[in-house]
């Protein structure tokens, strides 16, 4: 069988359930003190490192984050406006509510009106329970409609461990997610909708008088470039928080739950981000239609034909092995015989690290290569022979 070997070039292609620990030389990852955590790359969705990741445990306030994708998809869709403007109904109101007593609240009122954009805001950076009713309201006629439609959503994204009950978290038998769902659904909110992603790193918020500041204490944190995303508490949930930094063209995403404080979520994620972005790279293996080889063509109207890939392929490596790491490709047959079409698969390709295989690829032509005329052909009949 032919081998070659060629350098692996330092876009997205998800690698479902890859998880960096696999990586037989990856660095030792922290030691974290929460019920289940995640870190993934945003690019390549890979998990660097994870603890109970499928653990179904109570969401709370992160909750909202789907919340506030359900409202995104409908605004996609058409279905409403973001500057529809919307008029607060009683069920929003917290006053007279037990189920919002002592709850985050944006501090609506019946009869408020503004805009889907300004609710969502709430939302985000409220963590308003009152702003997901009055959404809910607004993008579903209820809030039962608009909880079906976040367990929609949670079967079109395969979060597996999720099913909601409520649209803003407070607790409710029945209600669970976990942390590797979590981190699917906020990388779906930040590749889905740029306009409104910048909402989660906003600092504050001021509605009918009242001042309000972001939960997330990460966005102020001069260490990181923390955007987003969310925090979460209840007395059953213990404390939950999203944070998602960016370091130069990459981003990670951090998911803990059920820490004991406050200021252990946000310690726990910053650990984790930063464990991320001092050990690994996001790093282009692949490029779609870049040349990695070229092959001897039998019985063709051209001797050669180029070999690569027709998609873009991303992986998260161990900055240290990047200079282990070697590819190679495997022809599937001892050689080629036109006709061949382009994008035709003719091998694999493999990624090492130093003796391991870490990754493997289809190896396909670039150019389709017809049948030679019967005097090429014979020639090649006659060498092919000799």
């Amino acid at each position: 069988m032919k081998r070659r070997l060629f350098v692996a070039s330092l876009l997205a292609v998800c690698v479902h359930n890859a998880y960096a620990d696999d990586l037989p030389f990856a660095p030792q990852p922290p030691v974290i003190q929460a019920g289940s955590w995640v870190l993934m790359d945003y690019t390549t969705g890979q998990i660097l490192t994870a603890g109970n990741e499928h653990q179904q445990r109570n969401p709370a306030s992160l909750t909202k984050l789907m919340t506030g994708y359900v409202v995104d998809r409908a605004i996609d869709s058409h279905r409403i406006r973001a500057d529809d403007v919307v008029t607060v109904g009683k069920d929003a109101w917290a006053k007279g509510n037990p189920v919002f007593d002592g709850s985050s609240l944006m501090f609506l009122k019946p009869g408020d009106r503004l805009t889907v954009r300004d609710l969502s805001r709430g939302l985000i950076v409220d963590s308003g329970n009152d702003a997901c009713v009055a959404l809910a309201d607004h993008v579903a006629g209820g809030q039962p409609q608009f909880v079906a439609m976040m367990n929609d959503y949670v079967q079109k994204l395969n979060l597996r461990d999720t099913h909601f009950e409520t649209v803003h978290g407070l607790d409710a038998p029945g209600q669970h997610s976990s942390a590797y769902d979590l981190a699917v659904l906020s990388r779906a909110i930040i590749h889905g909708e740029p306009d409104f992603y910048h909402m989660y790193s906003e600092k504050s918020l001021t509605w009918n008088g009242i001042t309000q500041q972001n939960r997330n204490g990460l966005l102020w944190d001069k260490t990181l470039n923390v955007d987003g995303l969310k925090t979460g508490h209840t007395s059953g949930a213990g404390f939950n928080l999203i944070a998602s930094s960016v370091d130069g063209e990459r981003r990670l995403i951090a998911v803990v739950m059920g820490a004991d404080s406050p200021k252990g979520r946000e310690d726990q994620a910053r650990k984790l981000l930063l464990w991320g972005q001092q050990n690994f790279d996001t790093v282009e293996i692949l490029r779609n239609g870049k040349k990695v080889g070229s092959e001897r063509v039998w019985y063709g109207d051209k001797a050669q034909v180029d070999v690569g890939t027709d998609q873009d392929y991303w992986l998260v490596l161990p900055k240290a092995e990047l200079q282990n790491i070697k590819a190679k490709y495997v022809l599937d047959n001892k050689e080629l015989d036109a006709p061949l079409a382009a994008h035709q698969r003719v091998g694999e390709i493999a990624l090492y690290d130093r003796d391991k295989a870490i990754a493997h690829w289809p190896l396909v032509t670039l150019d389709s290569v017809g049948k030679g005329g019967l005097f090429s052909r014979l020639s090649d009949y006659l060498h092919h022979k000799s």
